[in-house]
């Protein structure tokens, strides 16, 4: 067992120190590209500024040829395009038992690892998965000189990671925060659906037979017409993977929403995950790159009211009414979740400056 005092040094001689505590940069879509892909690639440069996180694909998306090829577009991409302050570079690197992940981290980290912030890394089982990437990564720093700790990201794939959600999330320094992967994780529960995200139609609750339909005999009519209410089949698996991010202090994501047309039940979704306490959530799609910076900002309205809430509360003790509301120490706590995440978003979206500004 490693002794705490030891859990903040570097694991090999030469390396960053790790950071003590995840930078709190605007994340609210994941915009996923794929290197390989020339016409995907070059719409980068336009996507800086656009998107908070950029994110080079190595992983299911791209097929067994073009796995090499997608790495030297990444590494190409990240050597010409600049990002700057306000859009950061990730990437997902290849499954852990992948024939392809050690040259993934070892081209990647010693060839352009001061322009990555983050590695993404699938199917994440437990903590000794971060342990293995957090000792490569550290060897790998000192070898190509980067000068500040490459955070990680896990995704929840499988029924093992969702079960030890909380150890993957406590098991370095470098874990910036975790994303629910719905249709990885569907089939290893042998859930039986073939959505990406989302509700399902046969989830669902069923109102109570209607009272005075009974027959003769006292019987309710249970197959007249009674209101359903479809419900979400990720609703628990977020919740649990936002509590272990909460514990330690790092960052719950959702995941992708496949289903790129449906852009109200992929809003729909979002919301669910942002209510829920997720930051952000990834984009297959331009278009959902809009919803989720929608989503995922609080809206003008809250931003105003916990304005307010605090105005009448500087300093959060007691108890005030607003608008026949009462307001105390823990609704103002709440307020003060909104206020901050307004600041943070404000600092790198000047539209989103004006409009809070004149809430």
């Amino acid at each position: 067992m490693r002794s705490a005092k030891d859990f903040f040094a570097p694991l090999a001689v030469g390396a960053p120190a790790p950071v003590r505590e995840v930078p709190a940069r605007p994340s609210r879509m994941i915009h996923f590209f794929d290197p390989s892909n020339e016409k995907m690639a070059a719409k980068v440069p336009s996507m800086v500024g656009v998107s908070d996180v950029l994110l080079g694909n190595l992983e299911d998306a791209v097929v067994a040829d073009k796995k090499e090829a997608a790495r030297a577009g990444l590494v190409k991409i990240a050597r010409e395009v600049d990002f700057g302050e306000h859009t950061q570079l990730w990437t997902r690197v290849n499954a852990l038992d992948s024939p392809w992940v050690l040259d993934d981290l070892t081209t990647l980290v010693t060839e352009v690892g001061d322009k990555i912030d983050v590695v993404m890394v699938p199917k994440v089982q437990g903590p000794e998965d971060i342990h293995y990437v957090d000792r490569i990564l550290a060897q790998l720093e000192a070898k190509g000189g980067v000068q500040r700790p490459i955070m990680v990201h896990a995704i929840l794939e499988t029924a093992r990671g969702v079960a030890n959600v909380e150890a993957i999330a406590g098991a370095s320094p470098r874990m910036q925060g975790i994303s629910l992967g719905p249709a990885d994780l569907a089939a290893d529960r042998r859930m039986k659906t073939t959505r990406v995200g989302g509700g399902h139609p046969g989830y669902l609750v069923r109102q109570d037979p209607t009272k005075g339909n009974e027959d003769a005999a006292g019987t309710p009519d249970y197959f007249g017409e009674r209101t359903v209410f479809q419900q979400d089949l990720w609703h628990y698996t977020i919740s649990r993977m936002v509590d272990a991010c909460a514990m330690h202090g790092i960052f719950p994501f959702y995941g992708p929403f496949g289903d790129i047309k449906d852009v109200v039940a992929c809003e729909d979704q979002f919301r669910n995950a942002f209510l829920l306490g997720c930051v952000g959530a990834w984009s297959l799609h331009p278009v959902q790159i809009d919803i989720a910076k929608k989503v995922f900002s609080p809206s003008v309205e809250d931003v105003a009211h916990a304005r307010r809430v605090k105005e009448a509360m500087p300093d959060g003790a007691g108890a005030v009414m607003i608008d026949g509301k009462m307001e105390d120490d823990a609704s103002y706590k709440q307020c003060m979740v909104i206020l901050e995440l307004a600041e943070r978003l404000s600092a790198n979206d000047p539209e989103l400056a004006k409009l809070y500004a004149e809430a």
